[in-house]
């Protein structure tokens, strides 16, 4: 063989191995259930794809636009591609309960789904089956201990309120609720939340809960007439940052300060919402659990690669939450701000280090 010869078929055998590389990676796509221009989700979707760069997965993301029948549109679209064109796996969320039809749709084509985010409610579970069993391509979820994220806003809310002595005439704080939707596991875990803070005081009145659809208008428009009806409310709890800062801006136009006369806590990660922590117009706020999805990643990985995560749970719900204070804010913007993911997502996996027995997801880790 002349030298030029082998030359061309090192070539050739370089370039199939490539090829053959490819085609055998692991690939998980990511039906994202927010707006390609929302904040939160936009934030969610930049994690997912950090924790598939690192860990060699091939990625694919697609936002539904806040549009549940839209989910199950793209799901019908990845399961129509030609069998090579296919992902092994596509994670999803169960906002406005899509999660169920989704699965099916996908299983059909033989295309393995985890739910991160949100997992199945109760009543789902009772009637379709657990992952595996009767969701038998549903391998697993993970959610955000979302509760922790009602209770944790809720207790600063009224410690604050308390200090400040925001108190109605009859001597009892007075608080309303802008809650996200009435069936996404989320949105209900946050409220069972906020109930157990309120359960914890009795001398706290909740005057009225809302559904302001996650939305910084609709939140608006709410809390306008809200503010009318129940003057003597102090404390405005906010399921998301984006009806926290509607709230805000209903109390602004109403001529009430945001920080002195009434206190808002939110929810999310924002650079919006941190600024206004660090300001001191939001006077509570709870986040981390935009990583969700991305330590979802690093579970099908392991899964993958060996190691089942079944042993830990199929269904884990875990703590991913922290109350943001004034330094804890700057220092997160500081390492999360601009769409930086600075995390090392090879060390949470349990397939590259074995020692490793269960997953921490804890926010509050990634900002020492």
């Amino acid at each position: 063989m002349t030298p030029m010869r082998f030359l061309i078929a090192i070539l050739v055998a370089t370039v199939a191995a490539l090829f053959c590389q490819q085609a055998l990676a692991l690939s998980v796509f990511f039906i994202n259930p927010g707006r390609s221009d929302e904040a939160y989700w936009v934030t969610a979707g930049n994690a997912v794809r950090a924790a598939a760069k690192q860990l060699g997965i091939q990625h694919e993301q697609f936002f539904a636009e806040r549009d549940h029948l839209r989910v199950l549109e793209i799901a019908h679209s990845l399961a129509a591609r030609p069998k090579a064109q296919r992902p092994d796996y596509v994670l999803l969320t169960n906002d406005k309960l899509t999660l169920v039809s989704a699965t099916r749709i996908l299983e059909k084509a033989g295309i393995k789904s985890f739910a991160a985010f949100s997992g199945l409610l109760d009543e789902e579970r009772a009637e379709f089956g657990e992952p595996r069993a009767g969701l038998g391509n549903l391998i697993g979820s993970l959610e955000p201990r979302s509760s922790d994220a009602g209770y944790l806003t809720a207790k600063s809310l009224i410690t604050q309120g308390r200090r400040l002595g925001l108190a109605g005439s009859d001597g009892k704080l007075h608080l309303l609720a802008l809650a996200g939707d009435r069936s996404t596991p989320t949105s209900v875990h946050r409220n069972l939340g906020l109930r157990r803070a309120l359960a914890e005081h009795p001398d706290v009145v909740l005057d009225q809960q809302v559904f302001g659809d996650w939305r910084r208008d609709k939140a608006l428009e709410q809390a306008s007439w809200l503010l009318r009806r129940h003057p003597q409310a102090n404390l405005f709890w906010c399921a998301n940052d984006q009806m926290a800062f509607g709230a805000m801006t209903a109390l602004e136009q109403a001529g009430r300060k945001p920080g002195r006369h009434v206190l808002v806590s939110g929810i999310n990660t924002s650079d919006e919402a941190m600024q206004a922590v660090i300001s001191g117009r939001l006077a509570a706020l709870a986040g981390g659990h935009f990583m969700a999805g991305a330590w979802a990643m690093v579970m099908i990985y392991d899964y993958e690669h060996g190691q089942d995560f079944a042993a830990e749970g199929l269904e884990l719900s875990k703590p991913m939450f922290v109350l943001f204070d004034k330094a804890m804010a700057e220092r997160f913007l500081k390492r999360f701000g601009a769409g930086q993911v600075p995390v090392d997502f090879k060390a949470y996996s349990k397939a590259l280090n074995p020692t490793r027995k269960q997953y921490d997801f804890a926010f509050d880790q990634l900002l020492k």
